[in-house]
């Protein structure tokens, strides 16, 4: 018997629960999704079955349905129709309640039997971790390499913390410079309509936009500073500067004509136009850091199977 083999029956053993909790996990996901389908059916089968009903009670009672028929002469025919066809809805709700039974009856059945695993990954990585560290202190070979896979799993798992961190800013800023290029569109359109209405409507709308979007420059650049801070600490320099939002209204006050409404859409595209720049270079920013993510989790993984195997040899 070696010196490993007790712990080695251990870590096979947790490995077989971890399985089996994997797999009744994704049978209970399934169950989940099932379990929600049918209730929405049963919700429509049931109103189809009370319609039905309905029309089976008018005709007995006599209604104006049941005066109706009677007219025509095919009040029995009709009523046998109805009745056969809320049999046939009666027979269809029923399945689907004893299917929602069944269904149920298996959550329970998985539910219990994830109960009584328990938290096997949780006791597998505990495992490992204890013969990582009789291995390591044994001075078996596997210990030299099993010390190196942690070193670059820590270094790994510490450049994908921060690679994910810059990544959640850079997808916080985009939305937050979003937000201001929608109030920019909004301010753009009521300003061509100003250009060929010379109403005040069409100010105010405008004016309110451009109130909105100046509002939101202010937010959309605390989001940029954030996200400028984490790609720092992934290496990457960068300052992004939203344009200022002029909201200068003076001019539609006293001189509301075609040349200063003319002016001042020009002056919301322009800005429209440099705050969609900083949009497009947030998103492209935020796709490289994605992509990094992506190669820093298959590494970690890999060197995660990597320290598996050597303790699992």
């Amino acid at each position: 018997m070696t010196l490993f083999a007790a712990i080695d029956d251990e870590i096979r053993d947790a490995r077989d629960r971890a399985r089996r909790r994997d797999q009744l996990t994704r049978q209970r996901a399934t169950l989940l999704t099932q379990i929600e389908e049918v209730r929405g059916m049963l919700a429509d089968l049931e109103r189809q079955l009370a319609k039905e009903d309905r029309d089976v009670a008018k005709l007995e009672q006599g209604g104006f349905a049941a005066f109706l028929a009677g007219l025509t002469g095919d009040k029995e025919e009709r009523l046998a129709r109805e009745r056969a066809e809320a049999a046939a809805a009666r027979q269809r709700v029923t399945g689907q309640r004893t299917r929602l039974e069944w269904l149920a009856g298996d959550l329970r059945t998985t539910d219990q039997a994830l109960a009584e695993l328990g938290n096997p990954h949780q006791e597998l990585e505990v495992l490992l971790a204890r013969k990582e560290r009789m291995l390591v202190e044994s001075g078996d070979p596997r210990g030299r390499e099993l010390a190196d896979i942690a070193a670059r799993l820590a270094n790994v798992s510490a450049d994908l913390r921060e690679h994910q961190e810059a990544q959640q800013a850079g997808a916080a800023a985009g939305q937050a410079v979003g937000y201001v290029l929608r109030h920019l569109s909004g301010a753009r359109g009521a300003s061509t309509w100003d250009m060929f209405s010379s109403g005040g409507f069409a100010d105010m709308v405008e004016h309110g936009h451009l109130r909105q979007a100046d509002e939101a420059a202010w937010h959309a650049q605390g989001a940029l500073d954030r996200f400028s801070r984490e790609l720092a600490d992934i290496g990457v320099v960068a300052a992004p500067r939203l344009p200022k939002v002029d909201t200068r209204w003076f001019a539609d006050v006293f001189f509301d004509n075609i040349i200063t409404d003319a002016i001042k859409h020009q002056r919301i595209a322009r800005t429209a136009e440099a705050v969609r720049e900083v949009a497009e270079w947030v998103a492209a920013m935020v796709a490289q850091v994605s992509v990094r993510c992506g190669e820093l989790t298959r590494q970690q993984d890999s060197l995660a199977r990597r320290r598996e195997e050597v303790l699992s040899s």
